[in-house]
């Protein structure tokens, strides 16, 4: 019964007349498939599948499903030439991959980009952070516009959110040049824009060839006048398309709306081009052609956009699982699971879809209104192996072509194969499509000795025996944990409990690993819709019409500004009526749902808040503020947007489903349990066991099978697991458990290969879960929005079990920390204690890097620590930030904490906490932290980073017993030791001699590194004898930071996705001289110790010869006010900003190095233009590429950035950084990246400016109107230039 060949289709009534009745489509394109559902008035739906490619047999997926619906309904052939007649057709709804497959292809349309002068490589910088951590070879998304065109144009906001001495906003107005926007922003022009010059520019772009113009300039998200003068200037000038981001997404942040108005450039024409194709294969088009929305919504074809069309099809899911599977009596929230050929996609819904703002597409930044959707990639395609005796499955992906090995090209194994070879696929319910004339069946013989294969491999890197099928399950449970991980961060890391949800599964995999993800996750009910392997499509059926619209608002919330919102508010559901009933929706079906998206002052994290009930928005939000994040702020209320969205009908409706009424009433009567006349051999519990294989189309409603079972139909397979019962209503097929749930038995009581890569996993999901946590929790820029935090867990001892993909430099730092504090404290902890500290001579990296540790008890003992380092800006000392440049001792860089108890009995020590960074500010010209409030916020952030790893790993030692799960993690260690030893003798065989490099600071002190690597054992001792002694400076590393820099190279060379924890560093002798500036003594400064620790990596990449220098810096800029007067010794309020520059990265043998990147130890974000400039008193006036600073090559190296900030009040700025005077190396003859350099741009009394070379380290006061420019070193060259 094949779901892929056109008559497989449910029956149509031939009773005359026929044609006259209503047909509505659904359609659902998908990457692979696409799934079609026809709903005929008075008939059974037609259902069935096609591909979405096949050129040879038709032009188009969709028309062509279409076509056979009409040859079914007209009961004649109708030509493949021949245009359609939709006339019957009353709805004709579509959710495509055309635009998602145009972005991932870069096959977009050309268009030009017009910004501000002075940002015109907004889009190449990005937020200048690398996609891979531990890539050599990085490689940011390129951007999408062809060309650039600089508007000579400025505003910029009056006052600033961190003023201590808030102006009164009546005064702002007063002064000159300054505007109030329709948001009550108050905005100054600096620079109107020249329609003259304008124009001119514009008539060169057309005179290219250009027709489509994209426009964001700086702060059009509240004084949107100038983007409006360039659209006009445009059209006059010929530009058929002009697209604003003051529009489109008129939200602060530069780059988001600049991603956002070129990705729709780049996409809406794409998308008028494939709707007027699809349209013109119709003589008389459908009564209504729309189109399914990220969003969950649908558009009329003519009003389709590029970024809505994006995800269109995964949309289509989750309002399947909301519309045919939410119980309307005891609205149980449910997960939705969507596994697919090449990835799985997880949404949750409680009653109320969940949106999102922004999201990622093949690591591209995409700003659109958008469904929740987490997804991995694991899916029935992902390919299967075994890595350093550990099971692996994804992220690679056998794809359409080859395949599975099964599908008769050659492929790979995959999850689809191990589904077959455990008689969990039933091989006669697929067609005879597959080998070289598509005419064959599935090849189980071929998978069957794949898997020998595998096995025999298996028993060569482990020494262990597992028989093939055992092997299978194996990798079949870890794709389940994998697949586990998304379900986990959308429930536990947002405060949820997996157990209390029902699962959904759809998706054509989907019903092979219900069971068994329901089981990890403790679920006692699966719901599987009888559509549920064409669900996106089901889910488009019954969609609505949507339409969103948002205005920016500044205003502080109180009650009292009340009626004023509720204006804005009805102008915008008036607007949003008009546009739906423009589409066809009845204006009284709408539904709207209005929305203030509030935060708190000084914060980043908006939430939107629905209209409640008492109009209390604020009340709302401290309310959800507190259950989303676990605490509450005594800070006012700030209201950013007000928002209405409308949902309205055009089609059939979605009827309330009440599953556990129809459950109830099954089981007041005698259940009839149902067996099936075949059967097939199904591996289960370590044997070949007969089941029988059921027909759900021939099973009664009411019908109950028990497992262990096979369920099919034309388009699923599902596989009710022992301990399952199945019963199937009206339209679902309802799983549930018959045995209670045992969640310790999910765990074998001995530990094998398999096991050890399931808690891998579990290890990493429970160190994200604390990242996303953190992240979620924490007040500051540092650590909230550029992300500069490590989370980690720890043994008994102190050693790294798993440390989530962070910031670089805390790989293998943090664990000196854990085993100090462990040290220091052993046998004094009880629950409910906190430690704090900082210091280098305990672990520390440098002192703004506060770590929180926290000891896990289980069974009245320490069983773990979790840790969570975090960046605070602010920790008092001489500095005007964190990043001091001029420090020589380490009591002038501020706080410092060999260690404390922040918390005991998990009460907050307060008093203590606020005492030792008073302390700081008692040394002389010192101060103590400007934003204590700020300080104490995210170290309760920190601490409830700590909180999530201690529940997580609680719940995991419940279902597995501590004993087991430390043999896990013993067992997890050995293995990131054998994958570092195997490459390390691989290298050593072809590169026997010992590796030595010497690279220098900036102040000639030179780091020399001599590697000794036995071939024979893959034993490796870094030397670092004739590294310069410890300096009078602040670029001294304490001994920990060397240790990070060696794992991460280890971690790149190998390039392979390894655990990264203590075994990492167990073939690894380090030696670093005492004294030294890597090993320096006690009290001497070490502030620049991050940065310093690029030259640590650059040297040993050196020494192994494998790339060209990167940037080898950090670029540590910073700006403020305020704090204790040197001279006058007076403390006054203030502020402080900072950020970390990035630049070039280093070629290598066939790739050139990337542009504008944070390298190596760090990769933090940038702070937006816009935000530092709504925050700070500042104004950023150039941050672009530093054009040719690369080094020459074979393989050029990338250029640095140029940056310029001006002061707008009298302020104080500092400069940290290195490489301003020893270049990046080329290698192999390649080229030397440029220098950086900083320059001071001082009045020259003449109107003017005048430049000054600030060196790399230094701090200066600039009155208003000067500027700092800091432009960063490139990237070193590969290989001679031809």
């Amino acid at each position: 019964m094949s779901p892929y060949m056109e008559d497989q289709s449910s029956s149509v009534s031939t009773n005359d007349g026929q044609s006259s009745l209503a047909i509505r489509v659904s359609i659902d394109r998908g990457g692979t498939f696409c799934d079609v559902i026809a709903q005929i008035e008075g008939q059974d739906d037609i259902v069935f599948k096609l591909l979405s490619e096949d050129p040879q047999n038709y032009p188009d997926a969709p028309t062509e499903a279409i076509r056979r619906i009409l040859e079914r309904v007209e009961k004649r052939k109708i030509a493949l030439s021949e245009k359609l007649d939709g006339s019957r057709i009353t709805s004709c709804r579509v959710g495509t991959t055309i635009a998602t497959n145009a972005l991932l292809e870069l096959k977009g349309e050309k268009f030009a980009f017009a910004t501000t002068k002075g940002f015109r490589d907004v889009c190449m910088v990005g937020d200048q952070t690398r996609p891979k951590l531990f890539s050599l070879r990085v490689e940011k998304p390129k951007a999408l516009h062809d060309c650039v065109v600089e508007i000579d144009e400025r505003v910029t906001p009056e006052g600033y959110d961190l003023d201590p001495f808030p102006v009164d906003h009546e005064e702002l107005l007063q002064r000159p040049d300054v505007v109030e926007t329709a948001s009550g922003e108050v905005m100054r022009i600096l620079k109107r824009p020249d329609a003259k010059a304008v124009r001119v520019q514009l008539e060169e772009l057309r005179q290219h060839g250009y027709t489509t113009l994209a426009v964001c300039l700086m702060h059009a998200w509240a004084f949107p006048d100038h983007e409006r003068q360039v659209a006009s200037i445009a059209r006059e000038v010929g530009f058929s398309k002009v697209i604003l981001s003051s529009e489109l997404s008129p939200q602060i942040k530069l780059l988001s709306r600049g991603q956002a108005v070129c990705s729709e450039a780049y996409l809406l024409p794409v998308i008028r081009e494939y709707v007027h194709n699809f349209e013109s294969r119709f003589e008389k088009l459908p009564a209504r052609v729309e189109f399914m929305c990220s969003d969950g919504g649908l558009r009329q074809a003519k009003n389709f956009g590029g970024n809505e069309a994006l995800l269109s099809g995964p949309a289509g899911g989750v309002v399947g699982v909301a519309q045919s599977c939410f119980d309307g009596e005891t609205k149980k929230p449910l997960i939705g699971f969507d596994m697919g050929g090449t990835s799985t996609d997880v949404c949750r819904y409680d009653g109320a879809y969940d949106y999102l703002t922004e999201t990622k597409i093949a690591d591209r930044n995409i700003t659109a209104p958008i469904l929740n959707i987490s997804t991995v990639a694991a899916g029935g395609g992902s390919i299967l192996c075994i890595r350093n005796g550990l099971l692996v499955v994804g992220p690679e992906s056998a794809g359409a072509y080859p395949g599975p090995a099964c599908y008769r090209n050659g492929g790979p194994l995959t999850v689809t194969d191990a589904n077959l070879f455990l008689g969990r696929l039933v091989v006669s319910s697929f067609p005879a499509i597959f080998g070289e004339n598509a005419d064959e069946p599935l090849d189980v013989d071929v998978v069957q000795k794949k898997f020998q294969d595998c096995a025999d491999d298996y028993k060569v890197q482990t020494g262990q025996t597992l028989s093939p099928e055992d092997l299978a399950l194996g990798f079949l449970d870890v794709a389940n944990e994998s697949m586990s991980r998304p379900i986990r961060n959308t429930t536990e890391a947002r405060g949820y409990a997996p157990e209390r949800h029902d699962l959904v599964s759809f998706g054509g995999a989907g019903g092979q690993h219900a069971c068994a993800i329901a089981g990890k996750l403790g679920m006692e009910r699966i719901t599987i819709h009888k559509y549920s392997s064409l669900l996106s499509a089901y889910g488009i059926s019954l969609a609505k019409l949507q339409h969103e619209t948002s205005e920016t608002c500044t205003s502080v919330w109180s009650t009292e500004q009340l009626p004023q919102l509720q204006t804005r508010l009805a102008r915008l559901r008036k607007g949003v009526c008009d546009e739906l009933v423009a589409q066809g929706s009845d204006s009284d079906s709408i539904a709207y749902k209005e929305t203030l998206s509030l935060r708190y002052f000084g914060t980043d994290t908006t939430l939107d808040i629905l209209k409640p009930a008492d109009g209390n928005y604020g009340a709302a939000f401290t309310s959800e503020h507190l259950r989303e994040f676990a605490f509450k702020m005594d800070r006012p209320i700030v209201v950013d947007a007000v928002k209405v969205r409308g949902e309205g009908t055009s089609g059939a409706l979605a009827q309330p489903h009440y599953l556990t009424q129809e459950l109830q009433a099954l089981k007041k009567r005698e259940p009839a349990f149902v067996s099936g006349n075949d059967h097939q051999q199904l591996y289960v519990d370590g044997k070949w066991t007969s089941v029988d294989v059921l027909d759900l189309q021939a099973i009664a409603a009411g019908s109950s099978v028990k497992g262990p079972a096979i369920l099919i139909d034309q388009t699923q397979t599902l596989l009710v697991e022992a301990s399952w019962v199945a019963c199937k209503l009206q339209s679902h097929v309802v799983l549930e458990r018959s045995k209670a749930i045992d969640l310790r038995k999910t765990f074998d009581k001995s530990m094998d290969p398999v096991q050890l890569s399931i808690m891998a996993h579990r290890f990493m999901s429970i160190a994200e879960q604390m990242g996303n946590t953190l992240q979620r929790t924490s007040i500051s820029s540092s650590i909230r929005e550029r992300l500069d935090f490590s989370c980690a867990i720890f043994s008994p001892d102190g050693k790294l079990v798993a440390n989530a993909p962070h910031i670089p430099i805390h790989l293998g730092s943090m664990q000196f920390a854990i085993q100090a504090q462990h040290r220091h404290w052993e046998g004094q902890l009880e629950p409910g204690d906190v430690l704090l500290t900082n210091h280098p001579e305990w672990g520390g990296t440098h002192l703004p890097d506060l770590t929180v540790v926290t000891p896990c008890f289980v069974d009245d003992r320490i069983a773990f620590y979790v840790a969570s380092r975090g960046h605070h800006t602010d920790i008092g000392g001489k500095g005007i930030t964190s990043m001091m440049p001029e420090s020589k001792e380490l009591w002038e860089e501020g706080i410092i904490v060999p260690t404390m108890k922040i918390a005991s009995d998990s009460s907050f020590l307060e008093d203590d906490v606020r005492a030792a960074f008073d302390a700081a500010g008692k040394f002389p010209g010192c101060a103590s932290t400007r934003r204590i409030a700020d300080n104490l916020s995210d170290l309760k952030a920190q601490m409830s980073a700590n909180q999530r790893g201690i529940t997580l790993l609680t719940k995991l030692c419940a279902e597995a017993t501590l004993p087991l799960v430390h043999e896990a993690m013993y067992g997890i260690q050995s293995t990131a030791e054998v994958a570092v030893r195997s490459f390390l003798k691989s290298f050593a065989a072809k590169n026997p001699a010992p590796l030595i490099a010497t690279d220098y600071y900036d102040d000639g002190t030179p780091v020399t590194v001599k590697i000794t690597i036995s071939p024979i054992t893959g034993d490796a001792h870094f030397d670092f004898a004739g590294t310069g002694p410890q300096v009078w400076g602040n670029f001294n590393s304490p001994i920990s930071i060397t240790h990070s820099a060696v794992i991460y190279t280890l971690r790149c060379l190998i390039d392979l996705d390894i655990p990264l924890n203590e075994g990492c560093l167990m073939p690894v002798s380090i030696d670093v001289p005492k004294n030294s500036i890597l090993n320096p003594g006690p009290g001497v400064a070490i502030c620049g110790s991050t940065i310093a620790s690029q030259r640590v990596t650059d040297v040993i990449l050196k020494a192994f010869g494998v790339c060209a220098a990167f940037q080898g810096c950090a670029n540590s800029f910073g700006w403020g006010m305020g704090g204790r007067d040197p001279v006058t010794g007076e403390t006054t309020k203030g502020w402080n900003s900072g950020e970390a520059i990035g630049g070039g990265c280093g070629a290598g043998p066939g790739w050139n190095g990337e542009h504008a990147a944070q390298v190596h130890s760090t990769n933090t974000r940038m702070t937006d233009p816009e935000i530092i400039e709504k925050r700070t008193q500042v104004l950023v006036r150039k941050s672009v590429i530093r054009e040719g600073s690369g080094g020459e090559g074979k393989w050029r190296g990338g250029d640095g950035v140029s940056r310029e900030v001006e002061a707008r009040m009298p302020l104080k700025f500092s400069i940290l950084s290195d490489r301003r005077v020893y270049a990046p190396y080329g290698m192999e003859g390649g080229g030397e990246g440029a220098k950086g350099l900083n320059l001071l741009y001082r009045h020259d009394g003449n109107g003017g400016h005048t430049p000054i070379n600030l060196g790399g380290k230094a701090v200066a006061s600039l009155e208003a109107g000067e500027y700092i420019q800091i432009n960063t070193p490139g990237g070193g060259g590969w290989g001679r230039k031809d």
